[in-house]
């Protein structure tokens, strides 16, 4: 049998300790694979234009300083929608002029500490461009400002992802009575707005509505350009959200397939004129993660065959709450990280969670699993491990970040350590365990003076 990368790693993480009776759940990242992704995304846009790209990826997808580290020093930037995703651009090093800050509800504070960083902004409505008016008059910037507009083309088969509806929370929504030609005014009265933001793409969304949607945005600049007599919008922010295929290992949808739909369809846009902004997360890092979780027990229950592991809700909480939307495959490995073998059966593969719904995978048909054994959850490395959910306390998983050596085996560095349980306590109020009662006190002293 030849053994995959992926083979190899897990492997190589039961040998190490990495995996473990007292470590039973944790998570890997492919840095070769993270570096070969950036270098698919530069390299697609490269080859449909000459103008400038900045490729910022959106920290929501893995909010890890070493993981935006690896992608910076392999030519990306990043999108911010916090204080928080800023803070870990920061740390990572990752200067301003590579970091691109949207959110629907932007703070004064944060409005102002991004213009004073010289970080590009996407305001998202009107009323915050008129916030900026005020921010701008009062200090110089060196900040790139744009407007997100929503072109409203319609919804993918996620809804809850979908970002161009006719009711999107985000954007101006251009369709709707005067939206487009108060958008156009807007910009006639800031010659200093230069930017045209539009995302429409997500998870369940074909990419010739992606296309669609960056194609409205496209017609929109071309018309405010035109009416200012002038190129005032000199870059487009497209947004991201390539989807990603979860079914198998291949990469399809790839970066290159969506640039050359947009060359088809959208020719001006790459024609030269416009620097462009993507925005592109769970696309260049789902592909490149595996959670390994030991099996702890089976089990049968009204004849179906389960498998309890330490992977549950906490890790994959999309895909427990909505398993239709979010399917993940599962891959069977022994108790020394060999593929495991054998007739499949039909199983279920269970979550340590407190309730019923804690389920990686129902009815799935895999060698018989036993205890002791692992299982690996593949395309994980985008909205998954990196975003706890501390159901039942359970601790966030560490996370390692694996390369292939010459001589066969795998490296490991650690991303994040495991959290440890006085780390759950202490973020749990554990020093301030009297508080309450303490408070409750001082509340009725004055009261039981009275009575006095």
């Amino acid at each position: 049998m030849t053994l995959s990368v992926r083979d190899r790693a897990v492997r190589a993480a039961v040998e190490q300790g990495l995996l473990s009776p007292a470590q039973p759940v944790t998570a890997l990242l492919d840095v070769t694979g993270i570096r070969a992704s950036a270098t698919a995304v530069t390299s697609a846009f490269a080859a449909v234009t000459t103008a400038p790209v900045l490729h910022a990826f959106a920290v929501k997808a893995c909010p890890l300083v070493p993981v935006l580290r690896l992608l910076y020093e392999a030519g990306l930037g990043v999108e911010v929608a916090s204080p928080g995703e800023l803070a870990l651009a920061r740390a990572a090093g990752i200067p301003p002029a590579r970091t691109v800050l949207d959110s629907p509800a932007k703070t004064p504070a944060e409005l102002r500490q991004a213009l004073a960083l010289g970080i590009a902004v996407n305001a998202d409505n009107l009323q915050e461009l008129a916030r900026l008016d005020t921010l701008v008059g009062s200090a110089p910037t060196a900040s790139p400002l744009g407007l997100r507009v929503n072109p409203q083309v319609g919804a993918g088969s996620i809804g809850a992802l979908s970002t161009a509806t006719p009711t999107s929370k985000f954007g101006v929504a251009l369709r709707d009575e005067g939206a487009r030609e108060a958008v156009v005014q807007a910009y006639l009265d800031r010659p200093w707005l230069t930017r045209l933001h539009t995302h429409t793409g997500s998870q369940g969304i074909p990419l010739a509505l992606m296309a669609e949607g960056v194609a409205a945005g496209y017609a929109l600049a071309e018309e405010i350009n035109t009416k200012a007599g002038r190129q005032q919008i000199d870059t487009l922010d497209i947004g991201g959200g390539l989807p990603v295929n979860f079914a198998s290992d291949e990469e399809t949808p790839t970066h290159a397939d969506y640039a050359r739909l947009l060359a088809a369809t959208v020719p001006g846009l790459l024609d030269g004129r416009y620097a462009l902004v993507t925005e592109f997360g769970r696309s260049l890092l789902a592909k490149h993660g595996t959670v390994l979780a030991r099996v702890e027990y089976t089990k049968t229950s009204g004849g179906r065959p389960i498998a309890v592991t330490h992977a549950g809700v906490q890790i994959a909480t999309r895909t427990v709450y909505a398993p239709e939307s979010w399917p993940l495959r599962i891959l069977a490995y022994d108790a020394e990280g060999r593929p495991r073998t054998g007739e499949p059966v039909v199983q279920d593969v269970a979550g340590p969670a407190c309730f019923a719904g804690d389920l990686l995978a129902t009815g799935r048909a895999l060698p018989p699993l036993r205890p002791g054994d692992v299982v690996a959850v593949p395309d994980t490395g985008a909205y998954y491990f990196a975003h706890h959910y501390a159901y039942n306390s359970l601790p966030r998983p560490a996370v390692h970040g694996f390369t292939p050596t010459d001589d066969g085996g795998t490296a490991f560095a650690t991303v994040r350590p495991a959290q440890t349980l006085d780390e759950i306590v202490a973020e749990s109020g554990g020093d301030r365990a009297g508080a309450l009662v303490r408070e409750t006190v001082r509340a009725l002293a004055p009261d039981a003076d009275m009575e006095a």
